[in-house]
């Protein structure tokens, strides 16, 4: 059994190594396929326009979020333990408080979303509010508190960046290909079959890397959901019955699946595997092992 000071360590060193190899992969991948297909001058290109797409996500992802899900402000009389608890939490996670939204449905779920901590919301359902306890929600707030503290959606719309350059370098290749006919000096055979490979099998790798970093933020905002609180049960608690809640989440997209504390569309084990989030079973044990 770890304590919870070193399941965090344990998952800040996990992220760091999961991302570097994000990094690098994404990296590998869209310089051999620019060179092999002639794409170095588009490259800035393609990083431009992946860059521009990424940057609009940044500064407006939240209200577009917020739109999706019919939000409405949350008052500290209406929503009197909601709004507490979060400004507790901010306090002793040294951050501000983040604007407050609900969304009225009786499906459980939260999430968080925002730039950084000083543009920063946090959203509930009314179904989870109704149905936790104030310990319960202490965890669930504190999890979605963490994401924000260290800057996930940054680190988030970043990958998004990657993976958005890499796509369009691949889109091009596809149409360069009739081009190369009369231009096949241009790259050695070697590269060219990497480039092609690539092409092939780099977006579903870069997809697999790109869930295993959301996956391991979610353990490490759980870690240090209990490490704010002090009490890994509240969180325990909270996902058992989140995972067993049977209302739908309507208004919920599989465009942010990414953002709430459990992916509101993954209801099997199939469906986990391709999931943004680890299996709730996975993120319990972990947490138990806190106590």
């Amino acid at each position: 059994m770890i304590n919870v000071y070193q399941q965090v360590s344990r998952n800040k060193i996990r992220s760091f190594l999961i991302i570097s190899l994000f990094i690098g992969f994404i990296s590998f991948a869209a310089y051999i396929i620019a060179y092999s297909y002639d794409l170095a001058e588009l490259f800035p290109l393609a990083l431009l326009f992946s860059f521009g797409s990424s940057f609009l996500s940044y500064y407006y992802g939240d209200k577009i979020v917020l739109a999706l899900n019919q939000a409405k402000v949350a008052t500290r009389k209406d929503y009197f333990d909601f709004y507490t608890v979060t400004e507790n939490l901010c306090l002793a996670a040294q951050i501000p408080t983040p604007k407050i939204y609900v969304i009225d449905t009786p499906a459980m779920n939260a999430f968080a979303t925002g730039r950084n901590p000083q543009n920063a919301v946090v959203c509930a359902t009314t179904g989870l509010l109704a149905k936790l306890d104030r310990t319960e929600l202490e965890g669930v707030i504190a999890h979605e508190l963490s994401h924000i503290k260290n800057y996930d959606i940054l680190l988030m719309t970043t990958v998004s960046l990657l993976i958005g350059t890499l796509s369009i370098l691949i889109d091009l290749a596809h149409h360069s290909t009739f081009n190369r006919k009369n231009n096949k000096e241009s790259s050695s055979s070697i590269l060219t079959l990497i480039g092609i490979i690539l092409i092939i099998f780099a977006p579903l790798i870069g997809q697999l890397i790109q869930l295993a970093i959301s996956r391991q933020r979610e353990f490490f905002a759980d870690a240090q959901s209990a490490l704010l609180t002090r009490q890994p049960s509240g969180l325990i608690s909270a996902l058992k019955k989140i995972s067993s809640d049977p209302n739908i989440f309507e208004t919920a997209s599989t465009a942010t699946a990414s953002l709430y504390i459990t992916n509101p569309f993954t209801k099997n084990k199939i469906a986990n595997l391709f999931s943004t989030h680890p299996p709730v079973e996975d993120r319990i044990k972990a947490l138990e092992g806190m106590i």
